[in-house]
């Protein structure tokens, strides 16, 4: 029953009824124009048979006529059809598997909307096997990451259990171990949940003048001045978001580096950059291209237990999220640098953004 209701069929049968009523149509003024001239010039005695004939060749012409048109529109119909075809099979091996590398990839052809229908799923396929890739990869590290301070938290709490002669000092210092792995452990799903919202996008933009939000970054961090310049400037994107972008830049500068120094500015016209400065060891170029993935931390850090390995890449993807990039690169007399470039709002600054302007000063924790 389904096959009879397809659009092949469909399409194939309305076209057939069209050149058959046509045929019909056409015929049948011409069986009634030859009918009055048989009248008018043939013999009544002759005029009958004359008109029989011609209507069983009108019939047999309609009846041609429409297995033709049976034929061709049959075949049309599948080789204009053959592309949805093809995009329901590889959706349906996608659906029904899970090999997320198939794609329809239509052979060269017209560039008409069933192209463009197929190069928007491919499109889509190619979307989605990047965020599922990404999603395995991150829960794979995120669960080893979480592992690691739930067991050394259990293994702590055992070892004060199974020494009865444990002083209150000696309990109270486990104490203390275990709440800042619990710290950390905080920080790594705050991080995660941060991550996984600016992999969603930016479903609401607003202007946002980058030189308020280092202010509440710096605020955040308790620190009352960095290092560097920041001068107003407005992008569209959510303030939370950017907000973040600025502290954990700043953020990742101390824990991984120091003397960290801090620019936001606009370049070009039609360029906001915020970037953060570190001094610190000289790092491996191919390090660097790396420091943008979850849980890449690029060896040890100054401060043990600070850094989860997601600062910069929440930075990527919150950049990424309002259309703008991160770019990092080693400094020649070691160190890094981190750039943010986002595209900047054409309206210019609020005054109020000038309170936020930082001149040069060392870190100051409050």
């Amino acid at each position: 029953m389904r096959r009879w209701s397809s659009l092949r069929v469909r399409l194939t049968l309305g076209c057939v009824a069209l050149v058959v009523v046509l045929n019909a149509g056409v015929l049948g003024l011409s069986w009634g124009l030859m009918d009055r001239h048989l009248e008018r010039t043939v013999p009544a005695q002759y005029a009958t048979d004359v008109a029989s004939e011609l209507a069983r060749q009108y019939v047999l012409a309609v009846v041609g006529a429409g297995l033709l048109a049976l034929a061709l529109a049959w075949a049309g119909a599948g080789r204009l059809l053959a592309p949805v075809r093809r995009i329901a099979a590889t959706a349906r091996r996608v659906g029904e598997g899970d090999d997320l590398r198939e794609r329809v990839r239509l052979p060269d052809g017209p560039q008409d909307e069933l192209h463009d229908l197929a190069v928007t799923f491919d499109g889509m396929l190619d979307r989605v096997e990047g965020a599922v890739g990404a999603q395995r990869r991150f829960v794979a590290n995120a669960s080893h990451e979480l592992r690691t301070p739930l067991t050394s938290i259990r293994a702590e709490v055992e070892v004060a259990l199974d020494d009865p002669d444990a002083t209150a000092e000696e309990l109270r210092a486990v104490l203390r171990s275990v709440v800042e792995t619990g710290e950390g452990a905080e920080r790594l799903i705050d991080g995660l949940l941060v991550l996984a919202g600016a992999t969603d996008g930016v479903p609401r933009r607003e202007p946002v003048d980058l030189a308020d939000a280092a202010g509440r970054a710096l605020d955040q961090l308790g620190l009352e001045r960095v290092p560097g310049r920041v001068e107003p400037v407005v992008v569209r994107g959510d303030d939370v978001l950017l907000t973040r972008v600025v502290v954990n830049l700043v953020e990742n500068a101390i824990v991984h580096g120091e003397d960290p120094e801090l620019d936001v500015r606009r370049e070009d016209g039609d360029r906001a950059v915020v970037e953060v400065r570190s001094r610190g060891p000289q790092l491996d170029p191919q390090l660097v291209d790396r420091l943008h993935q979850p849980f890449e931390r690029g060896g040890r850090t100054r401060r043990e237990g600070r850094g989860a390995g997601l600062g910069l890449s929440i930075v990527h993807q919150v950049a990424r999220a309002h259309g703008g990039t991160l770019r990092l690169h080693a400094r020649p007399g070691g160190g890094l640098v981190a750039r943010v470039e986002l595209l900047a709002d054409p309206v210019p600054a609020p005054a109020a953004g000038q309170a936020a302007r930082r001149d040069e000063a060392a870190v100051t924790p409050t």
